[in-house]
């Protein structure tokens, strides 16, 4: 009865770190998925979710799980976004500042774009992110800046559920890849375009550093002058980053 009690115990625990397990590789999921690809009951994967939230494990954000901070920074990947953070704060200032736009570093979390800091001049508060906010990555300069450079199968999956035609956006993310920028226009908040740019450090896309602002004054003609603007501020971005990462 011992030995029987225990193999509960170990089975209970084994399905435990499955579903956490499960969560990190993947980035970013649902019970649903969760449930599917582990072969367990959904309401047992909710209990486990909900036991893992509690220690702090995973995150939800509307329905979807995340590894949370905790579990990121046993891995490095905490320390990563925190020189992020550190490192990206005073260009983004002095970014917003020279050119008078929203300035943006988002950094890909699984299959969505997360808003890891911004400035946004207080004309442009109605088109602003939220800091921490999740933003699809099929919709969006700095979103599509990140998913042109995730691995193949984060791109299949995104491109199998979006909205846009799969030639459209495949062609979009092949033209990212070529020219090293990505330009949208009401994409996602209506009103609102945005001109973006990776920064890699030893070939790994980081984050993506956008110039973001009302569609009446952020045309064609003003994102083709910011362009070396904004290319030099990721340059200098992606100098400082390799000196620390």
């Amino acid at each position: 009865m011992i030995e029987d009690a225990g193999s509960r115990r170990d089975t209970a625990l084994v399905r435990g770190l499955r579903v956490l397990s499960c969560v990190a590789e993947s980035g970013e999921t649902s019970a649903k998925m969760l449930a599917d690809e582990l072969g367990l009951p959904l309401s047992t994967t909710y209990r486990y979710l909900k036991v893992l939230r509690e220690f702090s494990f995973v995150e939800e954000f509307d329905g979807r799980y995340l590894p949370s901070s905790r579990l990121s920074s046993w891995s490095g990947g905490n320390a990563t976004r925190s020189l992020l953070l550190d490192v990206g704060h005073r260009f983004l200032r002095r970014l917003s500042a020279s050119t008078g736009r929203t300035s943006v570093l988002a950094v890909r979390e699984g299959r969505n774009a997360m808003c890891l800091r911004q400035f946004a001049p207080d004309e442009d508060a109605d088109i602003a992110f939220r800091t921490y906010e999740l933003l699809p990555l099929d919709r969006g300069a700095g979103q599509r800046v990140l998913l042109a450079h995730a691995p193949g199968q984060v791109i299949a999956e995104v491109v199998a559920e979006s909205d846009h035609s799969e030639e459209k956006l495949l062609n979009s993310l092949r033209l990212i890849r070529s020219s090293g920028f990505a330009y949208s226009q009401s994409e996602l908040r209506v009103g609102a375009n945005a001109l973006s740019c990776p920064v890699a450090v030893r070939g790994e896309v980081l984050c993506s550093l956008t110039l973001a602002g009302h569609s009446d004054r952020f045309g064609n003609a003003t994102a083709t002058s910011l362009r070396p603007i904004l290319t030099k501020a990721a340059d200098e971005l992606q100098a400082a980053l390799s000196e620390v990462c």
